[in-house]
């Protein structure tokens, strides 16, 4: 799997001073973010942040009321076909009849649309992917038949199919065990050889042990660039006292504002 990566220096994802309302209701505040080419950044705060928001900004599904948005070297929409997304709620039926490898050459739709045959390089694409997701061998499988973790890695390797410059996730270890999360957050780790990876959560502590850099966003970004967090930074995105626990080379933080998350 090979993709080209933005010009030497260029960032793959950079916003300068985006705001954006759903109306009267202000979602983000004059964010900036800068996301370097090869980096896993996550992104936490707590529900109704503005996190998925941010990630339909970077795939141009939104445009910013004030400020700028950058991808891989151009707008949002002229980054499309090189950025993959893998929703937190796929829309998709589970109990439809359809195997897993159809599933995942569905992600070949962005590299060359619709009407047309899949290719011999389509399904080489399909099974690298798969393979990459460690369900080589379960092209044949029904999706009905799937566990839960098992089927968020093959809507993980759908998005891979398309072999994308950059890949967002939206919340990707939500329905799966810890287990298969970590084996997940390795995965993504070992793709930012290929592209840039860009994934959000309301989890902290998981985020804290298995991704690279951080930011805290709470309609405004709190704090961006390292694994370390500082509890004030915490304490005013999550709007409530944190706990700060040593694990590793990180510091997780957990949350003590008594509100459902």
């Amino acid at each position: 799997m090979t993709a080209r990566m933005p010009a030497e220096g260029e960032p793959a994802v950079l916003l300068e001073g985006v705001s954006f309302s759903y109306g009267r209701v202000s979602v983000l505040e004059d964010v900036d973010l800068a996301v370097e080419r090869g980096g896993f950044l996550g992104i936490i705060g707590p529900n109704g942040a503005g996190k998925t928001t941010l990630l339909k900004l970077v795939l141009g599904l939104l445009e910013p009321d004030r400020g700028r948005v950058r991808v891989l070297g151009g707008t949002p929409v002229e980054a499309r076909g090189r950025v993959a997304y893998v929703p937190q709620h796929a829309r998709f039926q589970q109990d439809f009849p359809i195997l897993v490898r159809e599933v995942v050459l569905m992600g070949r739709l962005g590299v060359g649309g619709l009407g047309r045959g899949w290719s011999g390089e389509d399904r080489a694409a399909a099974e690298r992917a798969l393979e990459l997701v460690e369900m080589d061998g379960l092209g044949e499988r029904a999706v009905e038949t799937l566990s839960g973790g098992q089927l968020q890695r093959t809507l993980v390797a759908r998005a891979l199919a398309m072999e994308p410059e950059l890949l967002l996730l939206d919340e990707p270890t939500a329905s799966v065990d810890t287990r298969i999360g970590r084996r997940l957050y390795r995965l993504f780790d070992r793709l930012t050889e290929r592209m840039s990876v860009v994934l959000v959560s309301h989890d902290i502590g998981v985020l804290s042990r298995e991704v690279r850099t951080v930011a805290c966003l709470n309609r405004r970004l709190y704090y961006h660039g390292s694994g370390q967090m500082p509890r004030e930074a915490l304490e005013e995105a999550y709007g409530g006292e944190v706990e700060v626990v040593t694990h590793g080379p990180h510091r997780v933080l957990d949350t003590h504002d008594g509100r459902e998350d």
